[in-house]
């Protein structure tokens, strides 16, 4: 599958504007405009979730989803000689914030600063090398005093976000900052856009959601899922590619980038949706992976396997490079391959298929 220039130029926008967990507006705002050109109807949510709808009248619903929100930051606390210290807004990792630039999205607008850290020369002695910590990570804006932060918009509760921006690294990979999981946004908004320039007829009315608030506990997909009430939901969200160093295959699992996507099985994945998926890549000849979770998923997959008396949910997810850093790494071959399975999925559905176990 070749990617359209349309196509590419709306991912390269939607990955670079910053979307944090809370504050997601911006991109949806682009995810909506994007769609919206393949469904017959856009909603909105009260906190942000943003779907789109093809035959919104019929009864019987199946949702694809993905979701919205990037890690990030808060302003915390500004000190008397300005610099500041954060907390998380989601899994962000002190460990890369050392030296990055950031951008401090005040109230009068974006202000640059770095997360400072304190030369070798100093850091280097008889005792242990410093490790970066939530408690010592900070910024620096440029500002001498707390109040300068504050002339500049900064204030306590201010988001953070990293600037780094979308490329392509050797024609195989596509590398940004929070392709976990606005590529999810991506790959479910090319499945619509499939549908209707192929001009597919389904059985059964299609919601594509981009849901917010994941990152700090599956919140969005959580109310959204209330206010939908699908028969059906197949979630679409990154996993680790575990062929790196320092990954223990034996506990995280062995999924590799460019080996297709990764079929989840777990409690919440529901057995006859999942097998009909397994089928479709069988047939279709599409390239798939096979992962396992105990307990939970850890995605929007248990949102809405556990909404409204249990709803069939399936999980197909994207290897990724490098989780939660600026670095974000995925196959460009993955992504047409993920957009394909749910794709051809979504033709193999029918509001009589068997949803029971027994």
């Amino acid at each position: 599958m070749q990617f359209q220039k349309e196509s590419l130029k709306f991912l390269e926008n939607y990955l670079n504007v910053a979307s944090p967990t809370g504050y997601e507006h911006e991109g949806q705002k682009i995810w909506k405009n994007y769609l919206k050109k393949y469904v017959d109807k856009v909603e909105i949510d009260n906190y942000g979730t943003v779907y789109g709808v093809i035959n919104p009248e019929a009864e019987f619903k199946v949702v694809i989803e993905a979701h919205a929100d990037e890690i990030s930051w808060y302003v915390n606390y500004i000190t008397d000689d300005g610099l500041i210290y954060v907390i998380r807004n989601g899994g962000s990792d002190q460990l890369i914030a050392p030296s990055k630039i950031v951008n401090i999205h005040g109230e009068k607008g974006i202000v640059k600063g770095v997360f400072g850290w304190p030369a070798i020369h100093t850091r280097m002695g008889a005792e242990k090398e410093t490790t970066p910590k939530i408690e010592n990570i900070f910024i620096d804006c440029g500002a001498i005093t707390k109040k300068e932060v504050e002339d500049l918009g900064i204030h306590v509760g201010c988001m953070i976000t990293y600037p780094d921006a979308f490329f392509e690294l050797n024609e195989r990979y596509f590398v940004c900052r929070a392709l976990d999981n606005r590529i999810g946004g991506f790959m479910i908004a090319e499945v619509a856009r499939l549908l209707k320039e192929n001009k597919k007829k389904l059985p059964f009315g299609l919601y594509i959601v981009n849901s917010v608030q994941e990152e700090v506990g599956l919140y969005g997909a959580d109310m959204i899922a209330d206010s939908i009430k699908p028969n059906i939901a197949i979630i679409t969200d990154v996993t680790h590619d575990t062929s790196t160093p320092m990954i223990e295959k034996k506990k995280e699992g062995d999924q590799k980038c460019g080996d297709g996507p990764v079929v989840f099985f777990a409690p919440t994945v529901h057995h006859n949706l999942r097998e009909v998926i397994v089928e479709t890549a069988k047939n279709k000849k599409i390239p798939y992976q096979r992962a396992a979770s105990s307990r939970v998923t850890g995605t929007d997959t248990d949102a809405f396997a556990h909404s409204n008396g249990g709803v069939p949910s399936a999980l197909i997810s994207l290897p990724l490079r490098y989780m939660h850093t600026t670095v974000e790494m995925v196959s460009k071959e993955d992504v047409a391959n993920v957009i394909k399975l749910i794709y051809e999925t979504l033709l193999k559905i029918t509001p009589e298929m068997n949803l029971k176990y027994h």
